[in-house]
Formats: C-alpha cells, structure tokens, sequence
C-alpha cells in the first residue's frame, strides 16, 4: 500500500467522522439567552389569559385572552397591543386610555389568569400540548406528559423558545426552567 492511498484513505475516514458527528451535534447547548429569559419580567403573548380589574368599575373588570395578532379586546378602549410587554407596562396603557376620556383616575391591576402553553414532544408517553405552571422545569413538564418512554435520552433535552421576536432552539438538561409557550422535544437515545 502507497503512502499516497494511505493518506487519501485517512483523509477520506476523518471527513466521513466529521461528517457523522456534525450529525450527530446539529443542536448546541442552550445560549445564554436561554436562562436570562427565565429571569426577566413575564412577557405577553398570543394565547395568554389575563384578569383585568379596575377598581370600582365592574363593567371593565374581567378575563381577557390575547389574540393571535397579540392584541387584548378591551371596552371603551378598543384594541391594547399586549405582545412583548409585561403586566405593569399594560396596566399603564389601559389607564392611560382610559384616563383619555373615560375616567378620571383608572386604577388598573392586571395578572396571569392562564398562561399560554408548553408543548412537549418526542420520547414522552403521551405528546402534546399542556398548562404551563410558574416554576416549572423540564423535567415536571414531562412528568405532565407521561414521563420519558423507554428508548428516551433522559439527560439533555432540546428546548424552543420565543426570546426578543426570535424563535431559538438549544439543548438544556432536565433540570432547568422552561417558560409558558417553550417546545420540549424529547430525543431518543442512541443505546
């Protein structure tokens, strides 16, 4: 055998490895982005359920949805954008327009009546979609999905989330926190 078929071959088994473990690796490890979210002040979205009260006045008081164009329908008002923003800055828009020519001094409160859900995915006994709850970790999502099926990878999972306007997809272990409207797929193990 040629030193030239040697090196050819060599050369060929490392692209033929680089290529299976490229594979093998098409998702990192979560960005930092990933834990900085779970930190940050709630941010609204399509799908979430809130209560809105204003003190005293019994007609405006009650639940609201976001809509899908991440709107919340609200009477006097009209339509209050309710995507990316957080509880206290939508308390200061409905009082705002409110206080436009309807009221005087609104006190507005607004919180989570329900939170829009996680899905979850893969190597789960029972796929689907689920209530999100505060706090919640990888791993009690999948405990709410049937626990992990027989062939599942139980140590590391890869996790969707919506983060700033961009959809971002990263590996996490079990034990970290997801967030209300984050996809939990599920790998299969390779042995």
């Amino acid at each position: 055998m040629t030193f030239a078929r040697l090196k050819s071959g060599l050369a060929l088994g490392i692209a033929l490895l680089s290529i299976t473990m490229a594979g093998c690796s098409s998702y990192e490890p979560a960005p930092r982005a990933f834990s900085e979210a779970t930190i940050q002040p709630y941010r609204l979205d399509s799908g979430d359920r809130l209560r809105i009260s204003v003190f005293e006045q019994a007609g405006l008081t009650g639940s609201y949805t976001v809509d899908q164009a991440g709107y919340v329908a609200f009477p006097l008002i009209g339509s209050v954008p309710s995507r990316g923003h957080t509880l206290s800055e939508m308390e200061t828009m409905i009082a705002q327009k409110l206080r436009a020519g309807y009221l005087r001094d609104p006190d507005v409160t607004i919180e989570v009546d329900r939170y829009r859900s996680v899905f979850i995915m893969g190597e789960v006994g029972q796929s689907g979609q689920y209530s999100y709850v505060p706090g919640m970790t990888v791993q009690n999502a999948i405990a709410v999905a049937g626990g992990f099926s027989p062939r599942a990878n139980q140590r590391t999972v890869d996790v969707t989330r919506k983060i700033n306007g961009r959809i971002i997809t990263g590996r996490v272990s079990i034990s970290d926190p997801i967030m209300a409207g984050d996809t939990v797929y599920v790998r299969e193990r390779l042995f």
